[in-house]
């Protein structure tokens, strides 16, 4: 806290002088007196709290005006704030939502650990837009560059596999994302890109996709997803759903390639911790570059001291009018 006018404090001398007087006057004690042999007949009763009392209307009044005078040399607090500006990062992920994410090397399914992880990561980014792809045998936008987190994450949970046609489409899926950031403003743009399989359907070809990423200065990370070897995989029988090992294919050479030629990395998630560590680390890579500009915010205090000042004046009144009258 500080005073605004802190040479009006000086005032405060005016009810020391006053404390003084009425000290001087109580001490000179004007009042008639007595003689007496003994005080024994005085002292039996204990000191009298109401002697005491008809002291407090003064020094209600004496208060009341050491907060009047505290609170027009304007007391304040100030703390400071800071205005963050971030340099935005545009990021879209591109998702595989083909048949073959429902392998169950993940737990539950691929899908679904790719869902998760994928939420934990758009929370961990509160000051960036980010929007989802999602690709199979064709690519569509799942939810466009946005800040509204709630509506992303929503989105997201509600991905799953049937809803286009089966396939694996990377280049359709990358140039959508490509798409979707070529006329952001922002100072770094980036995909990040999952899948599991090997390109087998789309117009578009991985490598002319990752070309026009370049061209644009979009940065793409790719991610392979699926355990090494085989993997149990639902399959439709006549005697209902039964799990199969199935050999896991992925194009890596070709990530590797999308990544590299846009200036990105390639990561292989072999399970939950492995795909949950690359986001993390995908993460630490794409960090925002923030300025702070910090500035104080003052409060005024003022407000405060006058009206103790004024419940001390009110209260001063009450005991004046109706508790001292009534003192003996």
């Amino acid at each position: 806290m500080f005073f605004e006018y802190p040479k009006l404090l000086f005032l405060l001398a005016v009810p020391i002088l006053l404390i003084g007087h009425y000290l001087y006057l109580e001490i000179k004690d004007r009042r008639p007196h007595l003689r007496v042999p003994s005080l024994i007949p005085w002292k039996k009763g204990g000191n009298n709290i109401l002697a005491w009392v008809r002291h407090l209307p003064f020094i209600l009044r004496t208060a009341a005006l050491c907060l009047i005078i505290v609170a027009i040399a304007r007391p304040r607090s100030s703390s400071r704030m800071e205005k963050v500006d971030s340099e935005g990062i545009d990021i879209m992920l591109a998702m595989d939502v083909s048949t073959s994410m429902l392998a169950r090397d993940f737990n539950p399914d691929r899908l679904n650990a790719a869902k998760d992880i994928a939420i934990k990561f758009i929370a961990q980014r509160p000051t960036d837009r980010m929007g989802i792809v999602v690709f199979a045998g064709e690519s569509y936008t799942q939810c466009p560059l946005t800040t509204d987190r709630a509506t992303l994450i929503n989105l997201m949970k509600e991905i799953q596999t049937g809803l286009i046609d089966d396939g694996t489409a990377i280049g359709n899926g990358l140039a959508t994302a490509v798409a979707r950031l070529k006329d952001s403003d922002a100072k770094s743009r980036v995909v990040i890109l999952l899948t599991d399989g090997v390109n087998n359907m789309g117009e578009v070809a991985p490598e002319t996709a990752a070309e026009i990423a370049k061209t644009y200065g979009i940065r793409t990370y790719t991610i392979g997803v699926g355990a090494n070897g085989t993997a149990p995989y639902p399959v439709m029988t006549p005697w209902g759903v039964e799990m199969q090992n199935l050999p896991v294919e992925i194009d890596e050479d070709l990530l590797k390639k999308i990544a590299s030629s846009t200036g990105g990395s390639y990561f292989r998630a072999t399970d939950n911790t492995s795909l949950s560590e690359i986001y993390s680390e995908i993460n630490r890579m794409e960090k925002n570059r923030v300025t702070i500009d910090s500035f104080p915010v003052y409060k005024e205090l003022f407000p405060g001291f006058g009206l103790a000042a004024l419940i001390l004046l009110l209260l001063e009144v009450i005991f004046r009018l109706f508790v001292i009258r009534r003192l003996p």
